[in-house]
């Protein structure tokens, strides 16, 4: 089985923007799929690929008090302190798009938003302490779909600004 192929669920890796790009930038990634769960999120990932909810990587998108987006990634077992994100980047406001805005910015559904491969180009925020870990697991562009990379690609592909938002769930 290569790299590419689904490590579990014995179905194939499904081929999305996301997996274009980190195809298209040599970025070396393993696929997970598993059984998505409305509302699930990083936790039932988490618990389906059996590894650690703090190297599962939310793609959050973000909108600053002018509508402009932003992608925040984040451990999935913090939050992002919109008040701290907000005075790092230098905003004056920020808070979660909603859903169908999201949508809109990154072309992937909400549940499968990835920040490869994304509709529209947008500053990629990263909490700092995701570049500590070994292997991420983040969505490769699909609900149910995840990818692990090394976080270090994550900054030579995505060219993230560092930021230290977290909170404690």
């Amino acid at each position: 089985m290569s790299r590419h192929d689904a490590d579990n669920h014995g179905g194939h890796a499904p081929e999305t923007p996301a997996t274009r790009f980190l195809k298209g930038q040599h970025v070396p990634y393993s696929t997970h799929l598993y059984a998505y769960e409305e509302h699930g999120g990083t936790k039932v990932s988490a618990r389906e690929l059996n590894v650690d909810e703090h190297a599962v990587v939310k793609t959050l998108v973000f909108e600053d008090e002018l509508k402009k987006p932003l992608i925040v990634l984040m451990h999935g077992d913090r939050k992002v302190s919109a008040k701290e994100l907000a005075r790092q980047i230098g905003a004056k406001h920020v808070e979660p798009c909603k859903p169908e805005v999201a949508n809109r910015h990154t072309g992937y559904l909400v549940g499968g938003t990835s920040p490869f491969g994304t509709k529209k180009t947008m500053p990629i925020y990263l909490e700092q302490t995701i570049l500590d870990l070994p292997l991420v697991y983040i969505n490769g562009g699909k609900r149910g779909f995840l990818v692990g990379v090394h976080p270090h690609d994550l900054l030579r592909v995505l060219s993230p600004k560092p930021v230290s938002a977290a909170l404690e769930k």
